[in-house]
C-alpha cells in the first residue's frame, strides 16, 4: 500500500523542482525528504527518480505516480468534503487569501454575511497577491482564495469609458486568453467565475493624451516585480511597442491614484479600485436599524411574535464611479478576470459552497444593472 503523506512528497517534488524546496514547504529537512522518497520507492516497487550528483529528476514512472497522485489527493479532498457536509453546517476555521482591491470592497460584506448564517466558522482572511495563492492553496496554507488572469493585449477590444464600464460584470473566463497562469488547467486547483472588470490607464487630468500610444514617454507608477500587476502593465506597454520607464512603485491603488492626480506619472488601474468601499459606519442600534451589510431601499418590517423575520433585501447596486479629482481614465487594451480558487475535489466542501455564494451576492453591487 502506498502511504498518501510520501505520494504527497512526491507530488510536491514534481511541482517545486527539488528537494530543499519540498523540505522547506513541509518544515522536514531534506535528508527526512529522502528518507520518505526512498521508502515510497520501496512501496512502488520500481525506480521513482533519477538521482544526478545532487540533481533529482522523476523517472517515467515517478511521472506516471504523480498524475494518479493528483487524483488520489483530489478524491481526499472530496472525501473531507462529504465528512463536513454531514455536519450540520460549516464550522471550524475557514482561511481565505484575497487581493487589496476586494478586502477593501467586496469582502467585507460577504464575511459579515457568513458569520450571521454560518456562526460557527471560523473565518480568517489573509491578504495576498493573486499570484501567491496557488502555492498557498496547494500547501494548505489558504483553503479557498482570489486568483486573476488578465487579457492578453489585443485579445479584447479596448472597452470605452462610460460609467457603465467602470462597473465589474459577472461572467465566465474560459476562453479568453491570459498573460498570467490559469486555474482552468491546474491539475491540483479548481476555480469559478467571480468577476470581469475594465483595467483603465489613470493620466494626470491636464495631460494630453489620448490613449496608450501617447504614454510611451511618460513615468509610470507600477507595483512591486513579481505582482501580477506589474507583469500586466510591462505586456501592455511591450505590445504598444515600449518599455515603460518606472518612477514610483506602489501596490496600494489609494496610493496609486493619489500620485497620478499629483502628476507624478500615469499608471494601469482596474475597475474595482475605483469603486466606493461599503460604509464602514454600522447603523444606530434599534429594532428598525438595517442589517450594516445589506443595505436596503425601504424600511425593514418589524417581526412579529411566532413569525421569521423577513428577508434581507438584495444588496443595492455602487453608484457608478467617476474618475478621481485630478485624473482622467483612458481605455487600457485588456480586461482583468477575477475567480473563486480552491483545491481540486473541494467545490461541495460546505464552507467553499457558502463562501461562493456570499461572493456573489456581495459582489453584485459592483456589475452592470
Amino acid at each position: 500500500m502506498l502511504d498518501v503523506r510520501r505520494l504527497r512528497l512526491l507530488h510536491d517534488l514534481d511541482r517545486l523542482g527539488t528537494i530543499a524546496a519540498v523540505a522547506a514547504a513541509h518544515t522536514y529537512t531534506p535528508s527526512a525528504v529522502s528518507q520518505q522518497l526512498s521508502a515510497l520507492e520501496r512501496e512502488a516497487g520500481v525506480p521513482l527518480l533519477e538521482r544526478t550528483g545532487r540533481r533529482v529528476t522523476l523517472t517515467a514512472a515517478g511521472h506516471i505516480l504523480v498524475r494518479h497522485t493528483a487524483d488520489v489527493l483530489a478524491g481526499l479532498e472530496r472525501a473531507a468534503a462529504a465528512l463536513a457536509a454531514a455536519r450540520t453546517g460549516p464550522a471550524g476555521p475557514f482561511r481565505i487569501g484575497a487581493f487589496p482591491t476586494a478586502v477593501r470592497t467586496i469582502l467585507p460584506a460577504a464575511l459579515v454575511a457568513l458569520a450571521r448564517d454560518h456562526p460557527a466558522l471560523e473565518l480568517q482572511v489573509t491578504e495576498l497577491d493573486p499570484s501567491a495563492v496557488p502555492a498557498a492553496l496547494r500547501e494548505r496554507r489558504l483553503d479557498a482564495g482570489l486568483v486573476h488572469t488578465y487579457d492578453s493585449p489585443g485579445a479584447v477590444p479596448p472597452v470605452p469609458i462610460d460609467r457603465q464600464s467602470i462597473a465589474p460584470a459577472m461572467i465566465d473566463d474560459r476562453d479568453v486568453t491570459s498573460v498570467a497562469p490559469s486555474v482552468h488547467d491546474d491539475r491540483d486547483l479548481e476555480s469559478v467565475a467571480l468577476l470581469d472588470e475594465a483595467v483603465h490607464l489613470a493620466v494626470p487630468a491636464a495631460l494630453p493624451a489620448a490613449g496608450l500610444a501617447d504614454l510611451r514617454d511618460q513615468p509610470w507608477i507600477m507595483a512591486t516585480p513579481g505582482t501580477l500587476c506589474h507583469e500586466i502593465t510591462v505586456r501592455v506597454c511591450q505590445a504598444a511597442g515600449f518599455t515603460p520607464r518606472v518612477r514610483h512603485r506602489a501596490d496600494d491603488f489609494t496610493a496609486v491614484l493619489a500620485l497620478v492626480a499629483a502628476g507624478q506619472g500615469v499608471s494601469l488601474v482596474p475597475a474595482l479600485a475605483l469603486a466606493p468601499p461599503p460604509s464602514a459606519a454600522p447603523p444606530a442600534p434599534g429594532p428598525s436599524a438595517p442589517s450594516p451589510s445589506v443595505p436596503s431601499t425601504s424600511a425593514p418590517s418589524p417581526s412579529l411574535p411566532g413569525r421569521p423575520s423577513p428577508a434581507p433585501a438584495p444588496p443595492e447596486p455602487v453608484p457608478p464611479t467617476l474618475a478621481p479629482a485630478g485624473i482622467r481614465l483612458l481605455p487600457a487594451p485588456t480586461r482583468r478576470r477575477t475567480r473563486i480558487a480552491h483545491r481540486r475535489g473541494a467545490a461541495t466542501h460546505p464552507a467553499v459552497t457558502a463562501l461562493t455564494a456570499a461572493l456573489r451576492v456581495a459582489a453584485q453591487p459592483f456589475a452592470p444593472l
